[in-house]
């Protein structure tokens, strides 16, 4: 696997609180599979922060008024990711810990109207690993102007779902035709974390003034 400097994990829109799916109100189509792919998530997560890999999560959040959500109900999607709703609220498992930065976003790009640049230059990040949904959507978008912003992106194939088994495949066509190396699993990645020394805590604030 390709991996060039500085690496940052993105965690895309992994979104549901406790609601189960059938009794959500959020109004978007998606592929099957979510709770296969949901222990390769938290490991992925887990594994990174083990190697001092920075974690930065995304949620995706709009005005009950929908003051905020422009054209995205132009197409497939009805009224989704509203503020105060539980199914707004990260997954089960997608704890974002102190230390760790919640975008909130209000467009399918995690670039768009966000702090994101900030953040990964904060990081000095070169190659972005991009897990979450949906592929066709958040995460194609994101991987578009990551592109655009001149990182390298890697999407975990087995990390994503779309909104269809055809959209998530050719949305996953789409982003490797940007980056020929774009395209990884969860295992691959498992695999160069594993190549990584574990580097020892950072200092907190109150003990770098001592």
């Amino acid at each position: 696997m390709n991996i060039v400097g500085n690496t940052v994990l993105i965690v895309v829109d992994i979104q549901g609180g406790e609601i189960p799916r059938e009794e959500s109100r959020t109004e978007i189509p998606y592929m099957g599979g979510r709770t296969e792919r949901a222990p390769r998530v938290r490991e992925i997560i887990r594994h990174s922060r083990e190697k001092g890999i920075p974690v930065v999560f995304i949620q995706e959040v709009h005005k009950p008024s929908l003051i905020d959500i422009g054209r995205e109900l132009d197409g497939a999607e009805g009224p989704h990711c509203i503020e105060g709703w539980e199914e707004t609220e990260l997954a089960p498992g997608i704890d974002p810990q102190p230390g760790e930065f919640l975008i909130k976003k209000r467009r399918y790009s995690a670039f768009f109207g966000t702090e994101l640049e900030i953040v990964l230059k904060a990081y000095k990040a070169e190659t972005l690993l991009l897990i979450g949904g949906l592929t066709d959507v958040c995460v194609h978008y994101t991987a578009v102007d990551a592109h655009q912003h001149d990182y390298r992106f890697r999407v975990l194939t087995d990390c994503v779902g779309g909104s269809t088994q055809q959209a998530h495949d050719n949305a996953l066509q789409a982003m490797h035709y940007l980056q020929r190396d774009s395209l990884v699993t969860a295992a691959d990645v498992n695999g160069w974390l594993d190549t990584l020394e574990t580097p020892e805590p950072a200092p907190l604030v109150h003990e770098l003034l001592r």
